[in-house]
């Protein structure tokens, strides 16, 4: 009996809700009910703000005096310690005056280049044949790493002749230029595309090895499919290993360029930086050919950082890879 009462008085304090009998009211579930509501909309949007920030990149104004101190100062300092140390050995004595000589003597050499008015002529004359050829190249490497990324039996075929001729060195193709074409610019264009095309190319099928077939997948579901695909698939998503491959060829370019100037010597080439380097070696002029060097060495950084280093930085940036602004 006892045990019937006990059981009735658990079911109505269960029917209760467990208040000491209290009903709760309509109002009383509605608030509980909202204040639920409310609580999960708030851990909603704070894990979609979570997930934003992580998002988004995060990017800030940089000030002249950071560009300054961040990206002028410090190439300008390694050079006048590069300066200060060419000096005391000079000072120094360790070695002939012909085999190291003083830095201002090398900068009267460019003193006389531009006095004469020689010293722009030369620079162009490179330049241009430099970024024309490369120019070819990128026409030829582009189609021709689409097609060994996508076309297996191709890939299988010309995949380790590519890579074999990107670690020929670029002189090598000198002679047999000069033989097949004879001493003209078609020889000198001849040298840069043999050197450039597989650099492109390979850069070209690195970046497309690394598209997740995902895309694809969408872009064929979206009836995208042959150079629809390669143009508006392909080619955005693969756009970082390109323009990596786009940097080392331009370098492959401009040292082919160089070696075909310096071997191969004719009037009709007119006189670029790697035949001035040349001569200055056969004049036994040692300011002239470290003035030759430092002039090949300064026009193909400031090539590299002029168009291809805000490629890139635009490129990463655009897929959230830079932390800041640069």
């Amino acid at each position: 009996m006892a045990s019937s009462k006990t059981t009735r008085g658990a079911a109505v304090e269960e029917a209760d809700g467990g208040d000491g009998g209290k009903q709760p009211t309509e109002k009383s579930v509605e608030k509980s009910t909202a204040k639920r509501g409310a609580g999960n909309a708030q851990d909603l949007a704070g894990l979609e703000a979570g997930l934003d920030a992580l998002d988004a990149v995060q990017t800030k104004r940089v000030s002249p005096a950071e560009v300054l101190v961040q990206k002028v100062l410090p190439p300008i300092v390694a050079v006048a310690v590069v300066l200060a140390l060419w000096k005391v050995l000079v000072v120094a004595k360790v070695t002939d005056d012909y085999k190291l000589p003083d830095p201002g003597l090398v900068w009267d050499s460019l003193r006389q280049l531009w006095l004469q008015g020689e010293l722009l002529d030369i620079i162009w004359t490179s330049v241009s044949r430099g970024l024309f050829g490369f120019l070819i190249a990128l026409a030829i490497a582009t189609p021709l790493g689409l097609v060994v990324a996508r076309v297996k039996f191709i890939r299988a075929g010309l995949g380790p002749i590519l890579s074999g001729l990107q670690s020929l060195p670029s002189v090598a193709w000198v002679p047999p230029a000069v033989i097949w074409l004879g001493l003209n610019d078609q020889m000198m264009y001849t040298v840069i595309l043999l050197g450039a095309v597989p650099s492109i190319a390979n850069g070209l099928v690195a970046g497309i090895d690394q598209v997740p077939p995902l895309f694809l997948r969408a872009g064929r579901t979206l009836g995208a499919r042959g150079l629809v695909s390669a143009r508006h698939i392909l080619l955005p998503a693969a756009l970082p290993g390109y323009v990596a491959g786009l940097k080392q060829g331009w370098a492959f370019s401009w040292r082919s360029l160089m070696a075909a100037e310096i071997i191969a010597k004719s009037p009709d080439l007119g006189l670029g930086l790697g035949q001035y380097l040349e001569n200055q070696r056969n004049n036994s002029d040692m300011a002239g050919v470290l003035l030759g060097i430092l002039l090949i060495l300064v026009v193909g950084i400031a090539i590299e950082l002029l168009i291809f280093a805000p490629i890139e930085r635009r490129v990463l940036r655009s897929r959230g890879l830079l932390a800041s602004a640069r």
